[in-house]
Formats: C-alpha cells, sequence, structure tokens
C-alpha cells in the first residue's frame, strides 16, 4: 500500500497541472450535469415492516381522499375576553377560514363550529387544514398563504397561532453555521500550519469534494429515487473528513520537507506514509455508513451509502489532487519549524582558555512543547492517569441507561415559535393529548361486518385507561375498512401513551373477524423509536467488529484494534450520558437553550455511532500509526510512544478542534432536533479526541509495552501485510540530504522518571 501510494504521489507532483485539470473538469461536468438533472422525489420516510406503516398503506389503499401523507396544518383561535363564539370573534374565524380554504394546494378545512371542534369553556375553537401535497411538495406560495391568514386573523382580542408540519419553519443555522465552522476550521489551519497558503489547501480541497459529491448526488438522485435530505449527511462529513484527510498529508509533507528531502520526494513520502493512514481511516468511516441499510429505514440507508462515496472521494483526493497542489504551491509552503519557546538558564562553571579562571557561562534550554509535556505525564503515571480517566467517562455515561427515545415535535420548539403557542393552547383547552391523537384502522376479515368490528372497537377503547375520547368510525365506500381517531389523556411523548399504544395494540383488543392497526404521528414515533433502539446494538456489533478486523491488518496486533474499540465504546457511552443529562434530563439546560426536557431523539444514536466511529478511527489511525512507525524504527515502547505522540499531537488536536466547532455551530439553532445533533457530536467527538485518544491511548500502549504491538504466530500466518508506516520505503529509499536530530534514548520501562524525559540541546 504504501509503494503504490509512494508512486501515486510522485505521479500527481509531477503531472501536477494534468491533475488539477481533471479535477476541476469533473467538478465542472457535475455541475452541468446537475443543473439537467430531474428534482428529487420527495421524503419518503416510511418504516418497512412497522404496524404504523402497514396502516398507513391501508388508508392511501382504500381512503385515498384522506392523504395519509399529506401536509397539514392545525390553526387555533383563543378568546382574550368571552368566548369565541360570540359574535364579533365568530366572523373574525369564519374569515380565516375561508382564507384558509382559499389557498393553494388546500384540499379541505373544516369550520370549528359546524364540527365541534370548540372546548368546553367556549374560549378556543381551532381548524383542521388538509394539504393535497406532502411536506416536501408543499410551494412556498402554499407557506405563505397560511401564514398570511393567520396573520389576518389576529387582533386585540383574538389570538390565533398555527400548528403542523405545513408552517413555515424558520431558517435556524443551516448555511450560516457551516460558515461559522469553516471560519473556525480556517483559524485553526493558520495556527496549525503558520501560513496562509498551507492552512488553505485543506479547506479548498474539502469544498471541492463536497462539491462534486453534492452533484453526483443530485445527478443521481431521480434515477435511483435518493430523497432530498441524502445529502445532509453527506456535506457534513465530506466537509469534516475532507479537511482532516487533507490536513494529515500537507502536515507530513512540511515535515518530510524539515528532513532535508526535495520537494517532489517530500509529496511521494507523505502521500506513502500519511497517505496510507488516510486510506485505512477512510475505509473504517466507510464500513461505518454502509452498514447503515441494517437498520431498516430506507432513509437512513441513502443517507449512508451517499456519505460513504463522499467520503471515497475524499481519500482520493487527498492521495491524488493534495500532492499535485503541493507541486503546484512550490517554495509557497516552507517546511515545519519547531516552535520557539522561551526555556531557562542554566548557569555552569567553565575554565576560561586564556587564563585558566572559572567564569559563569549561562546556557538557554529549550522547554519542551505542551504536547510533549502531557504525553510525559501520561507516560509516567499510566496506571493512574488510566482509571482517572475511564472513571470519569464512565461516571458521564451513566445517564444513557436512562435514555429514552422519541422524535421531537411542536413541544420541543421555542416558545417564541406560533407552532409551540398553538400546541400550548391546545393543550391547555383540550387536553394534552390532543397534540398526539392515534388513529385506528379497522379492516375486516373476509365476509366479516367492519361496521360491527369498528363499534366494537370503539367501545373497546373507551373503557381503556388512557384514553380521553373516541370518535364516531369512518367507513369506506366499500364498506370493508373504517378508521377511527383516538385522543389520549396524556401528552404525546409521554411514557404514559406509550404504554396506550402498546395497549391498543394487544392482540385480546382485537376481535376474531377483523384486525385493528394503530398509526398516527405518536404511533409512527414509538415505531420508529422501538426499531431504531434494536438496530443499536447491532448495528455497533457490525462497524466495530469489521473495523477491528481492518485494524488488526493495519498495526498488526490484536491489543491495539481492542483498545480502539473499547474505547470508541467509552467515548460514545460518555456522549449519550451528557445528551440524556441535557436534553431529557433538563440539566444545564438554560445554557443550552432547551425549554423542553424530553425524549432523545431517535436517530440521534446511530447518527452518533455512525459519524463519531469515523472520526474517532481517523484519530486512532493517525495518532498510533506514528508510534508504530517510530516502534519500528527503534523498538522501545515507551520511546515509541512519546515519539509518535509529539509527531502527531498537534495535528490531531487542530482536526479535532475542527470538527467541534463546526459541530457545536449547530447548537445555535432553534430546532431541538438540529441542537440535540450539535451538542451530541460535539461532545462525543471532544471526549474521543481528547479523553480517550490523547490521554488513554498513550497510557494503555505504555501499560502494554512490547506486547501491543505484537500479534499472535497461529494469526500472523492468516493476516495480510499491510505496509501503512512506510516501513519498505524507508528500507528503499535513500536518506534525506540533512536529517533532523534525533533525541537520546529513553528508558524502556512502564514507569519512567522525569529525568529521562528531559531532553536538553
Amino acid at each position: 500500500m504504501a509503494a503504490f501510494l509512494f508512486k501515486t504521489g510522485t505521479f500527481s507532483f509531477r503531472w501536477r497541472w494534468l491533475v488539477t485539470a481533471l479535477w476541476a473538469v469533473l467538478l465542472v461536468a457535475a455541475g452541468v450535469l446537475a443543473s439537467r438533472a430531474a428534482a428529487a422525489p420527495p421524503n419518503d420516510f416510511s418504516i418497512p415492516g412497522t404496524e404504523a406503516q402497514q396502516a398507513y398503506d391501508l388508508l392511501e389503499e382504500r381512503f385515498p381522499e384522506i392523504k395519509a401523507d399529506g401536509a397539514t396544518a392545525r390553526v387555533v383561535f383563543k378568546a382574550d375576553d368571552g368566548k369565541v363564539t360570540a359574535p364579533d370573534q365568530k366572523q373574525a374565524v369564519d374569515d380565516a377560514v375561508r382564507a384558509l380554504g382559499d389557498a393553494p394546494q388546500v384540499e379541505r378545512v373544516t369550520d370549528p363550529f359546524a364540527t365541534g371542534s370548540v372546548s368546553k369553556d367556549g374560549t378556543t375553537a381551532y381548524a383542521q387544514v388538509s394539504y393535497g401535497a406532502t411536506v416536501d411538495e408543499l410551494t412556498d406560495t402554499s407557506r405563505e398563504a397560511l401564514t398570511d391568514a393567520v396573520e389576518e386573523a389576529r387582533s386585540p382580542g383574538l389570538t390565533v397561532e398555527a400548528g403542523g408540519n405545513a408552517v413555515s419553519e424558520a431558517a435556524a443555522g443551516g448555511h450560516s453555521t457551516e460558515a461559522i465552522g469553516l471560519a473556525v476550521a480556517a483559524v485553526v489551519l493558520v495556527i496549525t500550519f503558520g501560513a496562509l497558503i498551507s492552512a488553505g489547501l485543506p479547506l479548498l480541497t474539502a469544498l471541492l469534494g463536497v462539491g462534486v459529491a453534492t452533484f453526483l448526488i443530485k445527478v443521481l438522485a431521480a434515477p435511483l429515487e435518493l430523497s432530498g435530505t441524502t445529502s445532509v449527511l453527506a456535506s457534513m462529513l465530506g466537509l469534516a473528513v475532507g479537511i482532516d484527510y487533507a490536513l494529515f498529508v500537507v502536515s507530513r509533507y512540511r515535515d518530510e520537507l524539515a528532513r532535508g528531502r526535495s520537494r517532489e520526494d517530500a509529496a511521494a513520502h507523505a502521500v506513502g506514509t500519511a497517505g496510507s493512514a488516510v486510506v485505512f481511516a477512510g475505509l473504517t468511516v466507510v464500513i461505518a455508513l454502509a452498514a447503515l441499510p441494517v437498520v431498516g429505514i430506507p432513509v437512513l440507508s441513502q443517507m449512508g451509502l451517499a456519505a460513504a462515496g463522499t467520503v471515497a472521494l475524499a481519500v482520493l483526493i487527498a492521495v491524488t489532487l493534495i500532492p499535485a497542489l503541493l507541486g503546484i504551491a512550490g517554495g509557497r509552503i516552507k517546511p515545519s519549524r519547531p516552535r520557539r519557546r522561551k526555556g531557562r538558564k542554566d548557569v555552569k562553571d567553565v575554565k576560561d582558555g586564556t587564563d585558566g579562571k572559572d567564569c559563569e557561562v549561562s546556557e538557554t534550554t529549550p522547554r519542551p512543547g505542551l504536547g510533549a509535556r502531557w504525553v510525559r505525564f501520561i507516560t509516567r503515571r499510566p496506571l493512574a492517569v488510566l482509571l482517572v480517566g475511564a472513571t470519569a467517562l464512565i461516571a458521564v455515561a451513566v445517564p444513557a441507561a436512562s435514555l429514552e427515545l422519541g422524535l421531537s415535535g411542536d413541544e420541543s420548539k421555542p416558545t417564541s415559535t406560533t407552532q409551540r403557542r398553538a400546541y400550548d393552547l391546545l393543550a391547555e383547552s383540550f387536553g394534552p393529548g390532543f397534540n398526539g391523537p392515534l388513529t385506528a384502522v379497522v379492516r375486516a376479515d373476509d365476509g366479516g361486518d367492519v361496521q360491527a368490528a369498528a363499534r366494537e372497537a370503539a367501545a373497546r377503547m373507551k373503557d381503556t385507561d388512557g384514553v380521553a375520547t373516541v370518535t364516531p368510525p369512518r367507513f369506506n365506500d366499500s364498506k370493508d375498512t373504517a378508521v377511527l381517531t383516538v385522543v389520549p389523556t396524556t401528552a404525546p411523548g409521554s411514557e404514559e401513551t406509550t404504554d396506550l399504544v402498546h395497549t391498543l395494540r394487544a392482540p385480546e383488543t382485537e376481535s376474531d373477524d377483523a384486525e385493528v392497526l394503530i398509526a398516527g404521528s405518536t404511533a409512527m414515533n414509538i415505531d420508529v423509536s422501538q426499531k431504531l433502539a434494536e438496530a443499536l446494538l447491532p448495528y455497533i456489533a457490525l462497524v466495530v467488529g469489521l473495523a477491528f478486523l481492518l485494524l488488526i491488518a493495519v498495526f498488526r496486533s490484536v491489543l491495539v484494534p481492542l483498545k480502539a474499540a473499547l474505547g470508541f465504546l467509552l467515548s460514545i457511552a460518555a456522549g449519550l450520558g451528557a445528551v440524556v443529562a441535557v436534553f431529557q434530563w433538563g440539566w444545564l439546560g438554560a445554557l443550552f437553550g432547551v425549554s423542553v426536557p424530553g425524549p432523545v431523539m431517535s436517530i440521534m444514536p446511530i447518527f452518533m455511532v455512525g459519524v463519531v466511529f469515523g472520526l474517532a478511527m481517523d484519530y486512532e489511525v493517525f495518532l498510533v500509526t506514528r508510534m508504530r512507525e517510530a516502534y519500528v524504527a527503534d523498538p522501545r515502547p515507551v520511546r515509541a510512544v512519546v515519539s509518535g505522540f509529539e509527531h502527531s499531537a498537534r495535528v490531531v488536536t487542530a482536526a479535532a478542534v475542527i470538527m467541534i466547532s463546526v459541530f457545536a455551530g449547530f447548537m445555535g439553532s432553534s430546532e431541538q432536533m438540529v441542537k440535540t445533533i450539535g451538542f451530541g457530536l460535539a461532545i462525543a467527538v471532544l471526549f474521543d479526541a481528547f479523553v480517550v485518544r490523547m490521554t488513554l491511548v498513550p497510557a494503555v500502549l505504555v501499560l502494554l509495552g512490547h506486547r501491543a504491538w505484537r500479534l499472535p504466530r497461529w494469526l500472523d500466518r492468516w493476516v495480510p501485510h499491510v505496509d501503512v508506516e512506510g516501513e519498505s520505503l524507508r528500507e528503499n529509499a535513500p536518506a534525506p540530504t540533512d536529517p533532523a536530530p534525533t533525541a537520546p534514548p529513553m528508558s524502556d520501562a512502564t514507569t519512567v522518571p522525569a529525568e529521562p524525559y528531559e531532553v536538553r540541546r
């Protein structure tokens, strides 16, 4: 692998303009094709195999007029003084209903006074708006018409709010947060490299990779039926790994220049060594993303496969376009230089050569950098560091045992939004369960009496604890299916409502000649949460297991991959624990803008595992390959850990800070879902990069000593030899013209006293 990539780097450097032109042509061609491609199909968030999905499919087949997947809105009218049935207020409501009915794409609007949708005290009423289009098919004109109707109906004596998925969402976060993340990335890269050109290369190539991937996804959207959300994860992760991979290659290139290599040789060695690590780190990310289809949710499968393709593009750019751009930049990219730090003056007596008398001479000893001091602190006290770090992560992970999954709705939105105010008005006037009604679909068996079965089901549901009301059954034209609306007494996301859904679905609640299916947004949320919870452990086992096998080949060790997998599980557990504490329990909720604590978004754990696993393996591969590279050159475990850490810590730190900043930028969103994703990914990367990879990993490797780098003899014959550290390049390539001075040897003991680590020049 290293030899092949060495040749690839040499070719790209020599034919730099050709390689750059080919990537530019690819970007332009993909953009042209994307501009002419058909629009992406609407998002199809179907959950095959769930009862709610079966009910929706049945409704679509036998009640096509209901538009089970159509967009909806619920406009709430609240009389500030008196009743909403007063003549003036009633006239305002009637005018609003007429305006809503005339809006584009609206199929039906209910009259609250004709349908009895008025609260018992007469102060509140609501109109249900049903659209003939899905949420994704709804036009901006239709959304604006709804907003205008609500605004016109408001008066000093009448409060009007609107909820539902048809209400316009204020753009929160989005491109502004991406811009903030890129700005932070640019600052960190400039600090890391100390030059604008070196810092600009990772940003330029990452944006190019995301651009090509986004265009290609748009081109393939119609033929492969990719939904509009497919590019979301691809863009986020493509930008992340694109910056990381380019950062590692450019940093290694500058290190090779500092060793005295020519620019072509330095670029080839950078691709052969850091590029090899990029390839295998990218493989672990692709494994995590390509395994998302095991969850069984089509949208997630599409997002995972598209993101995997984007990561593969980032790898190709890192090993081909980066060396080409390095060649074009030429002498504008300087060799890395050790940062100058103030040292301490050592005063000693020496003999004066002129008169033989003693005189005092002061010498300044350079002070080691922060990374060097940190790793030497760890290697002196590895067991204590391991115990403290692992205990801290386990303590943070404790809340994860209480994880409750759900899908956020209007109740999780800020109180400044009209959706949240409409939700609160309905809960106050009609009961907390009114915002999450259940849909019961009764299907008669062959020859069965659906009318009798529906009446029996309605009577049985009314007598069930936790049910507030049940509407009369509505039958289809062929009289073989009925639909009822069941309103719980508890809020949609509560545990009591979940128990009620399971009770209504119990086999004993069905008659002998009919089948009852429970659907509705609340039931669908429960099914999604259950399906994702059931798939979480198999998904983790699959991605960790496959990556474990891959890392055995990379490091030719069993203990190093095992340590990497266990560290990742600690990071994920701690990240989920922090998410539960903040967003489910409400700890520090005011600090992070959590207005209403509640269940964690169902997709969050799977999403976190896929993204964080990829980034964690990136940091693991880049950090530990430098340690193994040092061990192969000089087989002294402690010295290898210190040397590898000193070479890679600064770059890994920069990569982690960039990712944390990008993810944390999404915490400024007003959407609870976006806020949760941003916080969860940022905190998990923080734990994994700085606690696991840069603290626990050196401690464990020091404790393991030589055992960390050994492969059992019986396994050695089966594992292919993968040269990631560039050992073959060192054997065959000429030595650099001006090699950097090496530090004096260190003790090979596990616990090393302070003195051997004081490197004096």
